[in-house]
């Protein structure tokens, strides 16, 4: 193993002044209850955990422990509002109350943004400018289909499932929330949300939203928690469809705890992306899109584009050009809008993350790391780029769910289509080459269910993305998302 310092650390990077986004605009309460029925209602155990900032470690506020009891006073709401409410409702209606919640997002973007940097470390340019603004276009687009479900391709008249469970990760809380939230109220069903156990807030902001958009008590309630929260959720009998969004491990457990049961499920797990990369790319579009497919997020991010296959003839030149890229990405406080890389969403993850890396340098990668310094306090890890990296290495197999590349090459496009599909996953994959008759032969081959072409991380409410193989079943987007949540 050999660890670079990345060439030019300093040469031709721009210096930015600090331009931090002010955290007062948050207005975060010291404590939230659960939200069930309509109304903020403390935990029935009167259990509390604290939500903290992982750029500083500072306590942001204290959460409440959804106990079982509390999961069944919410199932119970969301079938009484199910029964005698939502699902009598018109389309038309149902609509116009996910319109009102689109605007109501729009109106409270700037906040809803803040919230969500403090609360998940991704840099405030991301929440404001992906996360926020596709949690809206998502209620935006569902409203859109609430009055016209006959003519989704799913019967004359499709109707909801009943009650949902859905359970969502902390890379993407807010975002997350909405792909769940707004196929299954668009659909009639209602829902009981349990967001990640580390980032709560912007899901417990989006129910102060449901209540200033006015929406019926008991269609959405959202219960805090940690796995013990979400396991009640999965196993209680009065929930009709379960939809989950993490990793695999969680997901194989949830589906066998629901195989023996009337639960319909769709799962959204894990993957550990190709990026195929032919000799005729686009080089600079090329390798903007690689960082983005590999750093946006810090990494955390399913779909991620962390294995880069190089074609070998320009292999030398694009690594040359990668890893002087990523000595100019800014890492550092999440707030400032100059900043490209944020913090590590918790010490669990950023413990997975070393120890993994420590993995590539074991088996004999050739690491390049950038020379950034870290802030002294947080959860942070340098962008890194592992070159000499083969199918064997645990980098090129597992995710790590971090800003970590592992760069592999190939000669053929035969031999790319096989290391590509040499992984137990199948989320998504990128290829960048300027003939489009290689990209379609390309990704008619490859097995993921999300196939870029010359872009990578492009998300768009009216295009499903889901994975295939141990990466879950089910899409989430489109009109293919509503098929998750309609008897058909």
């Amino acid at each position: 193993m050999t660890e670079n310092n990345l060439p030019n650390s300093k040469l031709g990077s721009l210096q930015y002044d600090p331009a931090p986004e002010s955290a007062a605009i948050a207005k975060l309460k010291s404590s939230y209850g659960l939200f069930i029925n309509g109304k903020f209602t403390d935990p029935s155990k009167h259990e509390q955990f604290e939500t903290i900032n992982p750029a500083t470690e500072k306590r942001l506020a204290t959460i409440s422990q959804g106990s079982t009891s509390d999961i069944d006073k919410a199932v119970k709401a969301a079938r009484k509002a199910y029964d005698n409410v939502w699902s009598k409702t018109t389309g038309a209606e149902r609509a116009k109350y996910l319109y009102r919640i689109a605007r109501i997002i729009q109106e409270r973007s700037r906040e809803l943004a803040v919230v969500e940097t403090l609360d998940n470390g991704k840099p405030i340019r991301e929440s404001r400018d992906v996360d926020v603004p596709l949690a809206a276009a998502h209620f935006f687009y569902y409203a859109g289909w609430a009055d016209k479900l006959e003519h989704a391709g799913f019967g004359n008249a499709p109707k909801p499932i009943g009650v949902a469970g859905q359970i969502i990760p902390w890379n993407f809380p807010l975002m997350m929330a909405a792909w769940k939230l707004a196929p299954a109220l668009a659909a009639g069903n209602t829902c009981v949300l349990k967001p990640a156990e580390t980032t709560p807030l912007s899901a417990l902001l989006l129910g102060e939203i449901l209540q200033q958009a006015g929406l019926p008590d008991g269609v959405v309630n959202i219960v805090t928690g940690d796995g013990v929260t979400g396991s009640a959720l999965v196993d209680h009998p009065g929930v009709d469809k379960i939809a989950f969004t993490g990793s695999t491990g969680v997901g194989r457990l949830i589906q066998q705890r629901v195989a023996t049961s009337h639960k319909r499920l769709t799962l959204e797990l894990g993957g550990k992306g190709a990026n195929i990369v032919y000799e005729d790319a686009p080089i600079d579009e090329m390798i903007e899109g690689i960082i983005d497919g590999i750093f946006f997020n810090q990494g955390h991010v399913c779909c991620a584009g962390s294995r880069l296959l190089v074609q070998e003839s320009i292999a030398d030149d694009v690594l040359r050009r990668l890893v002087r890229r990523v000595e100019q990405l800014r890492v550092g406080d999440p707030m400032d809008k100059n900043t490209d890389i944020g913090a590590i969403n918790s010490a669990d993850q950023l413990k997975r993350i070393k120890e993994l890396v420590a993995y590539g340098e074991q088996e004999g990668a050739t690491r390049y790391t950038s020379s950034c310094e870290l802030p002294k306090k947080g959860f942070w890890f340098a962008p890194t780029v592992f070159a000499d990296v083969s199918q064997s290495h645990r980098i090129a197999r597992e995710e790590i769910f971090g800003p970590v590349l592992s760069v592999l090459t190939f000669r053929t496009p035969e031999e790319a289509i096989t290391k590509a599909n040499n992984t137990n996953y199948g989320l998504a994959c990128g290829v960048w080459s300027e003939k489009g008759s290689r990209t379609l032969w390309t990704a008619e081959r490859l097995r993921a269910g999300v196939v870029w072409a010359n872009t990578y991380n492009k998300f768009d409410p009216t295009s499903p993305f889901g994975g295939t193989r141990e990466s879950g079943f089910g899409r989430e987007g489109g009109k293919h998302g509503l098929e998750a949540y309609l008897n058909v």
